[in-house]
């Protein structure tokens, strides 16, 4: 059975936070796919990606060449608008949590970890609440989804594909960040001789990239419960194999 684990009036602030900036990404999402469709109508193709729209589309608009109705040009003025509404919502969001992360030790000590910012860490304090009522790492992992679905019998191990069952939102935080770091272990520079890097690129040779960035993201979980029961700073020389 999967509980949720209690919290402190702080953490709620702080996990509300999350909330509503998860919901304005959604929005924000949205508002871009609509724009993008719209203009698809007319023949005018925008490149995926969130700064893509505040890029082209101005410029689309203003072109006289395309064609486009007036009354469509402004229905885009004030689509777009809305678009930086949204973005400026986000960013005054992100600002609080990064104000509340640099405050905290806990969250502060999970940022050491490679693979995990700001919003990531106080996402991870908020939700954890006391690490302590957590057994051991693999029960964090498994709590957020990050470990194989089991179908053993007889003494015999048959894993099968990701469980995903947890907090989706703390499962994707965790995994993004793994996979900026998988990116930069195929970069020649100085970050990408690490161990963490060296250990991705490893496991990447021997399955691939997508594998590799969920081994991380499990590894990192566990690490997290290890350095907030432990009440001590990450160190990757000594990396916990234990964890």
């Amino acid at each position: 059975m999967r509980f949720v684990p209690i919290k402190n009036v702080e953490q709620q602030a702080v996990l509300s936070m999350h909330r509503v900036r998860q919901g304005f990404v959604r929005a924000r999402t949205a508002q871009a796919n609509q724009i993008r469709g719209l203009l698809s109508e007319f023949g005018l193709i925008v490149p995926q990606g969130v700064a893509q729209i505040t890029e082209r589309v101005p410029t689309l608009i203003e072109d006289a060449s395309n064609e486009l109705p007036g009354s469509f040009r402004i229905l885009m003025d004030r689509l777009i608008e809305h678009f930086k509404a949204l973005q400026t919502q986000i960013q005054h969001v992100e600002a609080q949590i990064l104000t509340w992360h640099r405050s905290n030790a806990a969250s502060k000590r999970l940022e050491q970890i490679s693979g995990i910012d700001p919003i990531t860490a106080s996402a991870l304090i908020a939700s954890l609440g006391d690490a302590r009522n957590f057994k051991d790492g693999r029960q964090v992992a498994a709590w957020l989804g990050l470990v194989p679905k089991q179908h053993s019998s007889g003494g015999k191990q048959n894993l099968l594909g990701i469980s995903k069952r947890g907090d989706t939102y703390l499962r994707t935080l965790l995994i993004q960040g793994a996979r900026s770091v998988v990116y930069h272990a195929d970069q020649p520079n100085r970050e990408a001789a690490s161990s963490t890097c060296q250990w991705v690129r490893g496991v990447a040779q021997r399955r691939n990239k997508n594998i590799a960035a969920v081994a991380l993201a499990n590894k990192n979980a566990r690490i997290c419960w290890a350095l907030l029961v432990g009440d001590k700073d990450y160190d990757e020389r000594s990396r916990a194999t234990s964890v």
